[in-house]
């Protein structure tokens, strides 16, 4: 029998697939410009906007490089710099309209992804997988 690869590995292959398939639906909706890194910049936005600095942790890039991939998104429209309404000084990285119409293609693919897990995995043992994934989470997901 072959080895297995650490569990690590395996929740990484299926995330990059997840990441994959998104991209190229994405991108084959007609935004082209939209780069797999920049992807992984604009998922870490929270629902009213996200610190750059917070970004760069959360995506464990370097500042300037999480401000270099913002700058990118922002001037394809896909996100906006507003100011932190807690600090007038901070500015907050927010979706704009044209983001969001990216973002509901991802759900869209993410959903369709969970019903293909789901219809290979069954129904009991993919919410097994997303229990058991969840109470990972506390100890592997500082951001949360």
């Amino acid at each position: 029998m072959v080895d297995q690869p650490h569990v690590g590995v395996l929740m990484f292959v299926a995330s990059r697939a997840v990441e994959t398939r998104v991209i190229e639906a994405v991108q084959a909706a007609g935004y082209s410009d939209l780069t797999v890194a920049q992807g992984r910049i604009a998922a870490r936005i929270g629902p009213h906007g996200t610190r750059l600095s917070e970004l760069a942790e959360q995506a464990q890039v370097a500042k300037q490089t999480a401000t270099a991939l913002v700058d990118r998104l922002e001037a394809a429209g896909y996100v906006e710099r507003v100011v932190d309404p807690s600090d007038a000084r901070a500015r907050l990285v927010r979706i704009s309209r044209k983001g969001r119409k990216v973002v509901a293609i991802a759900r869209r693919v993410e959903a369709e992804i969970d019903a293909e897990w789901t219809r290979h995995l069954g129904s009991r043992r993919m919410a097994q997988l997303k229990a058991t994934l969840a109470e990972l989470r506390p100890i592997v997901d500082p951001y949360q």
